[in-house]
């Protein structure tokens, strides 16, 4: 009998190698820490380049208005048109070669540093708002903003003095680093506050051309004084003044807003085309390419 029930389970038990079963398995990878950093790198590059090849005529005639003394009490239009009329398309771009290089790294830089400051911050501390204010997204834009102006202070002093037509020297590289500083850690923090409060207060949202311009203009109203002090510290053309004596001289003649308007201009033009770049690499990197991850 026994031999008989073995008999009859051997034969009851199916072979397995007879069986074709396939198991296929969906792992939804993770995103690396690395693969984070490069993406922020990469679109800050590209946020970068697109704002210096868009915007560079107008941030041209902008520092002029702000440090040149013949250009102290024109407009933004005379300024422009003079300049073109003297020197051509090549004056206007006056400054932008520095800038095609530095630029691409400095804005990398401050958008790639954001994203790990955020990251860790949000790892590490607990998630708390003062009223509309994010203190993890503040903090983070403070980072970016001082990593975006050790990198840019050289680089801008060569722009600043091309646009202004004034010599530079390799000792001068770094005048006006601090006042860069200063203004860069309170721009980008602004910006990145304005690009964390604004999309939910409008129905349906805004594209990344209107998301950039908006943001970046409220982020330079915030901080323009001190990108007028900055463009005199770093023109050559103010020797023997501070920031400080700089900055109080322009409250006394009511000049701590000159270039707004070509300013403002550059800003939308460039920032929101900046930031169609910005998203699209983003975008093309979640989506095209998932194997990196």
């Amino acid at each position: 009998t026994e031999g008989c029930s073995e008999a009859a389970m051997a034969h009851n038990q199916p072979d397995l190698r007879s069986l074709d079963m396939s198991v296929d398995l969906q792992v939804q990878p993770c995103p690396t820490k690395f693969f984070q950093f490069a993406v922020g790198f990469i679109a800050g590059g590209a946020y970068g380049l697109t704002s210096v090849v868009v915007g560079q005529p107008l941030d041209t005639i902008k520092t002029r208005m702000q440090a040149r003394s013949d250009c102290m009490q024109s407009g933004s239009f005379r300024t422009g048109m003079e300049l073109a009329r003297t020197q051509g398309l090549i004056g206007l771009y006056r400054g932008g070669l520095p800038v095609v290089f530095g630029g691409t790294l400095f804005r990398s830089a401050q958008f790639g540093v954001y994203e790990i400051a955020l990251r860790h911050l949000k790892e590490k501390t607990p998630a708390y708002k003062f009223g509309f204010l994010d203190y993890q997204v503040a903090v983070a834009g403070v980072a970016g903003g001082i990593a975006r102006g050790v990198i840019e202070a050289p680089f801008d002093r060569i722009k600043v003095s091309r646009q202004v037509e004034q010599a530079w020297t390799m000792g001068t590289l770094f005048q006006g680093a601090g006042v860069t500083i200063w203004r860069n850690s309170v721009l980008f923090c602004s910006f990145s506050i304005y690009r964390d409060v604004i999309p939910p207060l409008i129905p349906g949202g805004l594209g990344p051309f209107w998301l950039g311009a908006l943001c970046s203009n409220l982020g330079w109203l915030t901080v323009w004084p001190l990108d007028v002090i900055k463009s005199q510290r770093q023109s050559g053309l103010f020797p023997n003044h501070t920031t400080w004596s700089l900055l109080c001289e322009a409250t006394r003649r009511g000049i701590l807003f000159r270039g707004l308007v070509p300013g403002l201009a550059r800003s939308t033009v460039a920032n929101g085309s900046a930031m169609v770049a910005y998203k699209k690499i983003e975008e093309l990197a979640h989506t095209q390419l998932p194997r990196w991850r």
